[in-house]
């Protein structure tokens, strides 16, 4: 029979036995540090540059009778601030509120007409700016090596304004006008596609091209010394727009 004094001995060295390992063995690891979750507002703003053009379309008072035409118009190139506020609904969907102030854009234009056989020549100088609020919706399209193309779409609102427009003939007998400033709100929208660049995982830099369309605005030109005024329009205004700009996590 086991001795009891053997059955001591070897219970007191399994004991010493798995203190020792015990003692042996790394602490526990500690408990996992909770990852903060990355917002998914974002705050946005560009600085772009807009190479704008309309149809101006002459609109002859009814008590009026001219062959008047337009040779040529066009509107000068304008650059532009745009912010605004954005969501990221996940990895490859973004929504944005954007407001933009567009800077004056010269507006010049040339135009002719027949009268007693004799021909009259017009010129016509003014300066169009306008605000554009937008809707936008973005699909992000994977990232490469930091890089994250994107394409998108926007739907607003534009508010046009022609301000100093001024008409000066040319020959005897020819007609000079002023008109007044002319705002006009007009349904507007957009088309995007881009680049852009993860500088960290809250801060990026996109380079983005963009088509706008701005709707149209008229004016009046009254002439110096009296007339029955003209008017004139500029149908289809669109810009084709380069910007550059950052987004920032909230």
């Amino acid at each position: 029979m086991v001795s009891a004094r053997f059955l001591i001995r070897t219970l007191a060295a399994v004991t010493i036995s798995r203190a020792a390992f015990a003692a042996d063995m790394p602490p526990p690891y500690p408990p996992p540090v909770p990852v903060p979750v990355q917002s998914s507002w974002y705050l946005r703003g560009d600085i772009g540059y807009g190479w704008e053009s309309s149809n101006l379309q002459f609109l002859q008072n009814p008590l009026n009778a001219t062959n008047f035409a337009f040779d040529h118009s066009s509107l000068a190139n304008t650059p532009f601030l745009r912010g605004g506020i954005g969501y990221e609904a996940n990895n490859w969907l973004r929504f944005e509120t954007t407001a933009e102030y567009r800077f004056k854009s010269a507006i010049n234009a040339f135009g002719q007409y027949t009268s007693g056989g004799t021909t009259f020549s017009e010129a016509y100088q003014g300066y169009l700016t306008s605000l554009v609020f937008l809707e936008n919706a973005y699909v992000d399209l994977g990232t490469w090596a930091y890089l994250t193309p994107f394409v998108g779409a926007g739907v607003g609102g534009a508010y046009n304004s022609v301000f100093d427009l001024s008409e000066t003939g040319f020959g005897a007998g020819s007609i000079n006008g002023t008109g007044p400033t002319a705002n006009k709100w007009n349904p507007a929208w957009a088309a995007y596609a881009g680049v852009a660049y993860n500088v960290t995982n809250n801060f990026k830099v996109e380079l983005t091209y963009r088509y706008l369309n701005l709707g149209s605005v008229t004016d009046t030109i009254d002439c110096i010394g009296g007339c029955n005024p003209n008017s004139y329009r500029w149908n289809n205004l669109t810009s084709q727009d380069f910007m550059i700009g950052f987004r920032g996590q909230l």
